[in-house]
């Protein structure tokens, strides 16, 4: 069995990525570190928040990070323990939302992942395969969206993909073997 010490797990809204991200979580470790992004503005995300605090055990420490999440993995991975990141797409629209530069946060993120000290699971929503957003803002947080997924899933030794429940392995990969004729 191939171990991992970074996995990001991507699917679209309702797959099951996260349900996904907390079975690899606790079957890692019996130490477990859940890092939240969510911001509850309103009721709905309120109760949202809850839901997800219900589904984890009390084996499970909280911490928020609607902004400073590379400051948090760097601080709470450790060898031993895993941390699991739910989800990167709350973190980059708080980003977003807040006038920081998405690249240079980025950048930040990305290079907090490859020094994780422990297990890290990270979860995102696979946004390109929808519809293209009606608004300048819409369409600009989707390619930003894109291009974070892109960049964490080079950070990461394995990327699986979750549609209807189902997990994927999109990394690694059986390399491709193309015949030109």
């Amino acid at each position: 069995m191939t171990t991992y010490r970074r996995v990001l797990v991507l699917g679209g809204a309702r797959s099951g990525k996260s349900r996904l991200a907390l079975q690899l979580a606790e079957s890692t470790s019996a130490e477990r570190t859940y890092i939240a992004t969510a911001q509850a503005f309103d009721d709905e995300m309120r109760e949202r928040i809850s839901l997800h605090r219900r589904e984890r055990d009390t084996s499970w420490q909280t911490f928020d990070a609607p902004l400073e999440l590379s400051a948090a993995i760097r601080d709470l991975t450790v060898p031993g323990k895993a941390v699991l990141v739910d989800c990167l797409t709350l973190w980059l629209s708080n980003i977003v939302m807040a006038k920081r530069d998405s690249e240079q946060e980025g950048d930040r993120l990305v290079r907090s992942i490859r020094e994780a000290r422990g297990p890290l699971i990270l979860v995102s929503n696979e946004v390109g395969q929808g519809i293209v957003p009606p608004t300048p803002l819409g369409r600009s947080f989707r390619d930003a969206q894109g291009r974070l997924n892109q960049r964490v899933a080079e950070a990461c030794e394995a990327v699986v993909f979750v549609a209807a429940g189902c997990p994927i392995l999109l990394k690694p990969a059986p390399a491709l073997q193309l015949r030109l004729e």
